[in-house]
């Protein structure tokens, strides 16, 4: 009878840890802007697994605006010489270093968790499913360069499994050329 209880415990932990993420304290929004590499990506999403094969490193333009929310713009070279692009605007809310905006399927919240401002990101986003069922995690690993410590990916690793991501579902992305200016 206790195995059973012990992994319904680990089970319920698991499904928790995610909302007990916190940004860090002392998240600088001026020190975040400028440009940036996703080199990690890790994810419970389903979607994840016909994609991860084709991922590639991708480029991020963070700038913060006049009233400290954050200007986000995504680019990705594709195989065919294309470019995937995306960009969102991340209000801020009371908590210094979480922010929301509303993209694709929903209301996301973006922790930044762990950030060195000129060498790393480690950034945390959750997006609910309403009533039913678990929210979407999305963690991203960033970088100044297009490579970063083994230390730092192995963190990256560490707090993907903590947040409840399987270790499949841990993505150290290949270097890919950037996209042109638009």
């Amino acid at each position: 009878m206790t195995f059973p209880l012990t992994l319904l415990g680990a089970l319920l932990c698991s499904l928790t840890v995610s909302s007990e993420v916190v940004p860090q304290a002392d998240f600088d929004v001026q020190g975040i802007a400028g440009k940036w590499y996703l080199l990690g990506f890790a994810t419970n999403a389903k979607w994840f697994v016909n994609s991860r094969a084709s991922m590639k490193m991708a480029t991020a333009m963070v700038t913060p605006t006049a009233d400290g929310e954050l200007d986000l713009s995504y680019s990705s070279l594709k195989s065919d010489g294309s470019c995937w692009r995306m960009n969102n605007v991340a209000k801020k809310t009371d908590v210094a270093g979480k922010f929301t905006y509303r993209g694709r399927g929903g209301m996301k919240e973006v922790y930044m968790v762990d950030v060195k401002c000129d060498e790393y990101a480690l950034v945390h986003t959750t997006k609910s499913k309403g009533s039913t069922g678990n929210p979407t995690v999305v963690n991203k690993l960033f970088g100044r360069a297009v490579d970063l410590s083994a230390d730092l990916l192995e963190k990256f690793r560490q707090f993907s499994l903590e947040t409840g991501i399987l270790p499949e579902n841990i993505a150290f992305l290949p270097k890919n050329a950037e996209c042109p200016a638009a």
